[in-house]
């Protein structure tokens, strides 16, 4: 499907951030692949320039944070885009063309070691942001639980039709308390929220820019590892992962970031804070499929209801809302989950 036409108004506005340096009629403007949000973006190329023009409607996305957390980011010494002009307003920017490179094709067997180094050092850099006079929201238990709720809402109602009776409802509220308590207990640092290899860009250095980062916040130290490691779009094995985590355990508690933290409750942290993540995720995706009509992201689904699934079987056997919630997942929802054309192995 062919992106929409560019708007004229947002056409106007950035040719205009160049006159007369640019000559308009060489200029264009070409829409590119949207994600998520509801924002869009362009590349404008023009002899020997290009730049990225978004527009991020205000009503809905976080313009002002954006241009804040970038010079967060920026002063921690990492790669973000360059903003060289914004009408904050209209939701227009003008940025700094990183490319096209993401990191996800980048990836392989060979390749993901250095470039998940790389990757944590850019972590270990967003821990070093100052957190006081920062205008940074706190991942707080009602964010984390508002998060949550989307996998019942979601994921179990909308998308399977399966409705909560109010054992599961008590089931849901158990795991809920167990996870929340686990990431509330964990030190603060500056988190992405989506710090992934879909927003993660590749450049010509082999430095890796980051990019999508209005959502941030002050929160737990493993939230943006494990959406690293256990990315929702690429899979890598299970002890390999705890192998990178514990990496970077070690590279926090080197710096003085964190305090010694023994490898039992520091993989804890990390998958209790995975299966947080990933259940809100389930409810995402599937929110971004009916309300929004982006249907590719089912195709994600399979991977996700596979970390939830390994996660929750893991911690079962000392942990029984992992238990009760592991039995109710494959009792009520699996089943479900079975007839959907989605869930069918690519």
């Amino acid at each position: 499907m062919l992106p929409p036409p560019v708007p004229l108004e947002v056409q106007d506005w950035a040719l205009a951030q160049f006159t007369p340096s640019l000559d308009n009629q060489q200029a264009k403007l070409v829409p590119l692949v949207g994600d998520a949000s509801s924002r869009r973006y362009f590349r404008l190329d023009a002899p020997g320039e290009s730049y990225i023009v978004a527009h991020a409607p205000p009503a809905t996305e976080k313009n002002e944070a954006f241009v804040a957390i970038r010079e967060l980011m920026a002063d921690a010494g990492i790669k973000v885009p360059e903003i060289f002009a914004v009408d904050l307003p209209r939701g227009f920017l003008l940025l700094e063309d990183l490319g096209d490179r993401l990191l996800l094709p980048e990836l392989t067997t060979a390749s993901v070691g250095s470039h998940y180094d790389r990757a944590r050092d850019i972590l270990l850099r967003m821990a070093t942001v100052p957190q006081d006079g920062t205008l940074l929201p706190l991942y707080d238990h009602g964010l984390l639980s508002e998060e949550l709720e989307r996998f019942p809402q979601w994921f179990a109602h909308e998308l399977l039709g399966y409705k909560l009776t109010p054992s599961d409802r008590e089931c849901l509220d158990n795991l809920w308390d167990r996870l929340i308590g686990s990431a509330l207990e964990q030190p603060r640092v500056l988190v992405h929220r989506d710090f992934h290899s879909r927003n993660l860009m590749l450049q010509g250095s082999g430095e890796l820019a980051v990019i999508d980062f209005q959502d941030a916040v002050l929160g737990p130290v493993t939230y943006d590892l494990v959406s690293l490691l256990k990315d929702c779009y690429i899979p890598w094995p299970y002890e390999k992962v705890h192998d990178w985590a514990l990496l970077h355990r070690d590279a926090l508690q080197a710096a003085g970031y964190i305090a010694p933290t023994d490898d039992e409750r520091f993989l804890r942290w990390f998958d209790w804070m995975g299966l947080q993540r990933h259940i809100k995720v389930l409810g995402t995706f599937a929110r971004l499929y009916l309300r929004d009509g982006k249907a590719t992201y089912l195709q994600d689904l399979p991977l996700v209801i596979r970390y939830v699934r390994e996660v929750a079987v893991k911690h079962a056997p000392r942990e029984p809302a992992f238990a009760a919630f592991s039995d109710w997942f494959d009792t009520a929802l699996a089943p479900l989950i079975a007839s959907q054309a989605w869930s069918a192995p690519r």
